[in-house]
């Protein structure tokens, strides 16, 4: 079997580790000439985690991101609301991750290189269109130097080419647009102090109107990390969206206004945000789920399939499962379609509860209320909510931030045996 896949980003080169250790032969097309470490900050949850630790990449984790301890909730003051442990803390077998998004991309594309051969990631190459019959897939991939048209054949195209995939607009022509919730998004990084235990991840304030988030993602030294930041200001009305461009240049005169006098005891806001020598911004948008991802040979792939509010930490988490479940699929089934067919049953399910689950900002109901009730801050966060809301918040979160830890820590691996 031969799998061709679109797209080179963290769910494109985890289905290829994960096919390579299937024992399925795989290309990866990717469109950009070039690929750099681009972006900011994510989260690698403990079951994404476990899954690349499987696929030999435990170490160079554990040297790439910080293992996080704590994601706690706070007014925009800086009080604290509720720390809900993570990772090891929270008692699974595998740490969280905080990371920056393009180093490990590239490590996980050097990974494919060295294991699959440096021409396994061909780039340069974006999806004109692609053709299917019994015997395979047909696809017509345009060099994006030359304008030149080729044709590639294989068993199965897998669409992992991000929120605005080609393939799955192939697949889904009328499948909906790109749906904007009225916030607006700029992102950045800068170096500073270590704050707190080193290890939390700090998301202050409320949707409503103005949300900041923090957490380090590298170490640099002398105390010093690498700090990952997020602000969300709601700015419109929410409705369709035509494009939302991640790579899109931030104003500072745009971002800065909105968290002038933010300072906690050890975070100074404005500077933080200042201090970027870059920032990103774009629209927080999602897709409605679709009521199936592809059809015969041909299926999506993270982002493609199931674009979501980056609210749980389940961006790359999730197009990292799709990627195991889909290879452990495809290794088992009697043939390819079989195989897809198997993948999606149990991926699109999940996925699909958890887009719509984003949606409800589940954690804004309780913030709303201590931004009511004490509007100025508070000492004790006792003095504002009772032991039942605050429980009630707790299971909010979790509904779209973590899975079962004894299910994860005891369930059979995903792994399977190279033909």
């Amino acid at each position: 079997m031969r799998v061709l896949i679109i797209g080179g980003g963290i769910g494109g080169l985890a289905t290829a580790l994960s096919l390579h250790a299937a024992g399925i032969g795989c290309t990866v097309a990717e469109s950009v000439t070039e690929p750099r470490p681009l972006g900011v900050g994510i989260n690698l949850q403990p079951h994404a985690v476990r899954e690349l630790t499987e696929l030999g990449l435990g170490e160079e984790l554990a040297g790439l991101g910080i293992s996080m301890n704590y994601f706690t909730f706070t007014d925009r003051y800086g009080g604290v609301i509720l720390p809900l442990p993570r990772g090891t803390i929270a008692g699974y077998d595998w740490p969280q991750y905080a990371v920056h998004r393009g180093e490990l991309q590239m490590t996980l594309l050097a990974a494919v290189r060295e294991r699959l051969g440096p021409g396994a990631v061909r780039t340069g190459l974006s999806l004109e269109d692609f053709e299917q019959d019994g015997t395979g897939v047909t696809a017509s991939l345009r060099d994006v130097r030359t304008g030149e048209t080729l044709k590639e054949t294989a068993d199965v195209l897998v669409g992992a080419d991000g929120v605005h995939s080609a393939v799955r607009a192939r697949l889904h022509p009328d499948g909906g647009p790109l749906l904007w919730n009225g916030i607006r998004m700029w992102r950045g990084t800068a170096e500073g102090e270590s704050f707190l235990d080193g290890a939390t991840q700090v998301v202050a304030g409320s949707n409503r109107s103005a949300k900041f988030v923090v957490y380090p993602i590298a170490r640099r030294g002398g105390g010093r990390v690498l700090i990952n930041w997020v602000a969300e200001v709601l700015t419109g009305e929410p409705g369709p969206v035509t494009a939302a461009d991640w790579s899109r240049r931030g104003r500072l005169e745009d971002v800065l206004p909105h968290f002038e006098g933010w300072r906690f005891p050890y975070l100074d806001v404005p500077a933080l945000i200042s201090a970027s020598e870059r920032i990103l911004e774009y629209p927080m948008v999602d897709r409605d789920p679709l009521p199936r991802w592809g059809r015969g040979r041909v299926t999506l792939l993270g982002d493609a399939a199931h674009p979501l509010y980056p609210i749980g930490a389940n961006g790359g988490s999730q197009a990292v499962l799709d990627a195991r479940v889909l290879a452990r699929e495809l290794a088992v089934a009697a043939d390819p379609v079989a195989g897809l067919a198997a993948y999606e049953a149990e991926r699109r399910p999940v996925t699909g509860e958890l887009v719509l689950a984003h949606r409800e900002l589940p954690m804004e109901k309780t913030i709303a209320m201590v931004t009511e009730r004490a509007p100025d801050g508070f000492d004790d966060i006792a003095d504002v909510l009772t032991p039942e809301e605050l429980a009630e918040m707790a299971a909010a979160q979790r509904r779209i931030t973590d899975t079962d830890v004894r299910f994860l820590n005891e369930r059979a691996s995903w792994s399977v045996t190279r033909g």
